[in-house]
């Protein structure tokens, strides 16, 4: 599978539950590739702005869309890649701020 098409599956899955794709595609496609790798290399789409440790059971949280996603984008319009955002971040109708690290840091890796 390629990331045009890997885009295309997941918009018309997430759009309607009010998850949209950063309209920013030179950032948006990127880590829509490199969501692609991740699978490729580990059989999963970790999130492509956390570090895995290759462990499905350790990474679940960190699988795309991350259960993080939920609260960043009501939050701050944009989950914590910047992948997922609200219509109103894309839009330009919100401020756009840096959105925290949510994931527990006895999980982050180094």
């Amino acid at each position: 599978m390629d990331a045009k098409k890997l885009y295309e599956q997941l918009k018309v899955i997430q759009e309607p539950k009010g998850y949209y794709f950063n309209n920013d595609m030179d950032m948006t496609m990127p880590l829509i590739e490199s969501l692609l790798t991740n699978k490729e290399r580990m059989g999963y789409m970790a999130c492509p702005c956390r570090l895995a440790n290759g462990e499905f059971e350790d990474d679940k949280d960190i699988v795309c869309p991350c259960v993080y996603r939920e609260e960043d984008v009501k939050e701050y319009g944009a989950c914590f890649c910047g992948l997922y955002v609200s219509k109103d971040f894309n839009e330009g109708t919100i401020e756009k701020k840096v959105v925290p690290e949510r994931r527990p840091p006895e999980k982050i890796l180094f």
